[in-house]
């Protein structure tokens, strides 16, 4: 996903947008950068991080700003292609595009089309490529990185005994206790997630095995929480919330009651 947005004068500038309250103003702006390149965002997330409130959500359903699109607030910003013009072959899927074309069968979105420099469709730029291991910069390759250097900057192997591994294995069970078909994913790859967050965001493993269980057990996140990588990024707002320990006075019961 594109990491800059773009917002459209006729739409910022309108009467329409200017008459909403300045916290829904706020919340638009939020949801349009949080956004993947199909203009799909979980406005969930984006209001606990922000501290907007149902009330500024439903103001931009009623103005025909943003479309929500299932009872976990996943959300369409409306005048998405106006504000941002995605390069076919930059684009990105939404992971929710199934979803959005079966609530807005007629939306317009743009197709990915191959790179004509790899002739694949890939959506990330040479300069940025990813593996099945994550980001690798070909960058570090022209810069000449010895072998000392990529001996460093590869990941670690984690043994089944380690505390990333565990916490990372005590999700995947958590998971499949639900869904049983689940797909077994890179164990070590989500170990090396559980590490960078205590390690460079300074998470108690403690608190993160903790974690893994909450998210499980709570109805909105359990659906969300599904790699080590989405606990690590979500991992403020799972504390708040769970500090509060209020998830149900947060989002509505049904999509319909967003609309009246």
């Amino acid at each position: 996903m594109a990491q800059r947005r773009m917002f459209s004068n006729r739409i910022t500038d309108s009467a329409k947008f200017l008459k909403m309250p300045l916290s829904s103003q706020a919340l638009y702006f939020h949801l349009g950068l949080h956004a993947d390149d199909d203009g799909v965002v979980e406005a969930f997330s984006v209001m606990r991080q922000t501290g907007a409130v149902e009330d500024d959500l439903r103001i931009l359903v009623a103005k025909n700003f943003v479309n929500v699109l299932n009872d976990d607030l996943v959300a369409y910003i409306t005048d998405w292609n106006e504000n941002n013009r995605i390069r076919a072959d930059r684009k990105v899927d939404s992971i929710y595009k199934d979803l959005l074309l079966e609530v807005l069968p007629n939306i317009e979105l743009t197709e990915p089309k191959p790179r004509a420099d790899t002739g694949k469709v890939t959506g990330r730029p040479m300069d940025n490529q990813w593996t099945d291991n994550g980001p690798h910069r070909l960058v570090e390759v022209r810069l000449g990185k010895d072998n000392k250097d990529s001996h460093h900057s590869a990941k670690p192997n984690y043994d089944p005994s380690s505390q990333p591994y565990k916490i990372a294995s005590h999700l995947l069970t958590r998971i499949k206790q639900r869904q049983p078909d689940f797909k077994d994913p890179n164990l070590q790859k989500w170990a090396n997630d559980i590490r960078l967050a205590h390690e460079r965001d300074h998470r108690e493993y403690e608190k993160l095995n903790w974690l893994v269980d909450w998210s499980q057990d709570n109805s909105f996140w359990q659906a969300n929480i599904l790699s080590a990588g989405k606990l690590r990024k979500q991992y403020d707002t799972l504390m708040g919330q769970a500090e509060r320990d209020h998830p149900t006075n947060v989002a509505p019961q049904t999509r319909e009651d967003w609309f009246g």
